[in-house]
């Protein structure tokens, strides 16, 4: 494997579908309200995506440093880690992850200026929340916030931001259609802080499934799947979805058997089958609202 490859799995791009799910859902309901932006779009989901990687460079780079991750931790067992196998050095893992904040910035900036400096306060506290998600002082997915920001980063701030690029202001109607996604991508963070209890226990993390238990933990896990479906259902039938959105309800089948897996047993790569739910519907969700774009 050359150096190349390392660092392309380091930046774990299998989870940038999450990102592009997120801009596409914002840009796709400011396409069914009005003229759509290739440009912006694309300039919009590369700094997100870039951002995403340079969230997960910083999270792995402390998550080694602190000791959290190790050989023997479920993380390494089910997916690539080239600095945890010493194939890529601490300090080129930080520096690397510092230039992509500043490629973000860039996008960022432009995308500012060209379509309101509003939008520079959602990239602000996007790249705040990514780089002391897991770096000293704050580290506050340590400290039972990882799910809420990952709600906020991948629910309301991304959808609202995809959407201000297109149409030039905030809205409502994105807020409430960015939930049902945001939620689900949170829930890829629970279910790996369930499985990992006793793990992060034992390192003196706190995550929100140690404070409410193992059994709470995976309750609240069903309880916002189905949230996440009814929500879709609401919109669709009283808006501000259509009901072309209603497709959506075809990945349930994939959300059952992932419940009823998760009754049984956590399995190791949880959250990579919890991330498989969260593109089937996102997908299907972006999908839907291309055809109120087109008429």
């Amino acid at each position: 494997m050359n150096v190349y490859q390392n660092w392309f799995l380091a930046s774990r791009p299998w989870s940038f579908t999450m990102s592009a799910i997120s801009v596409s859902v914002g840009a796709a309901l400011g396409a069914m309200q009005g003229d759509f932006s290739w440009t912006f779009y694309l300039i919009t989901l590369i700094g997100m995506i870039i951002l995403h990687a340079a969230t997960n460079l910083m999270n792995d780079y402390y998550d080694v440093r602190s000791g959290v991750d190790y050989q023997q931790t479920s993380t390494a067992q089910y997916r690539p880690h080239p600095l945890l196998e010493g194939k890529l050095k601490p300090a080129q893992v930080r520096i690397t992850a510092f230039g992509l904040y500043s490629l973000t910035a860039i996008a960022g900036l432009y995308l500012a200026a060209a379509r309101g400096w509003s939008l520079l306060w959602i990239g602000l506290a996007g790249v705040f929340a990514s780089f002391t998600y897991t770096a000293p002082p704050l580290k506050y997915k340590y400290k039972a916030l990882g799910e809420f920001s990952v709600f906020l980063m991948w629910g309301p701030l991304m959808v609202e931001g995809a959407y201000f690029v297109q149409r030039q202001e905030f809205s409502m109607e994105a807020f409430w259609i960015s939930l049902p996604f945001g939620i689900l991508v949170a829930l890829v963070l629970l279910i790996n802080n369930t499985r990992d209890i006793t793990h992060d226990r034992q390192k003196g993390i706190v995550t929100l499934p140690i404070l409410v238990g193992r059994r709470n933990g995976l309750r609240l896990y069903l309880i916002l799947v189905v949230m996440a479906y009814l929500g879709i259902l609401w919109m669709s039938i009283f808006g501000p979805l259509n009901l072309w959105s209603l497709i959506v309800l075809a990945s349930l089948p994939l959300a059952v058997r992932l419940l009823r897996q998760m009754r049984r047993e956590i399995p190791l790569d949880a959250d990579a089958r919890t991330a498989q739910l969260d593109t089937a519907f996102g997908v299907l969700l972006v999908v839907s609202m291309v055809p109120g774009g087109l008429f």
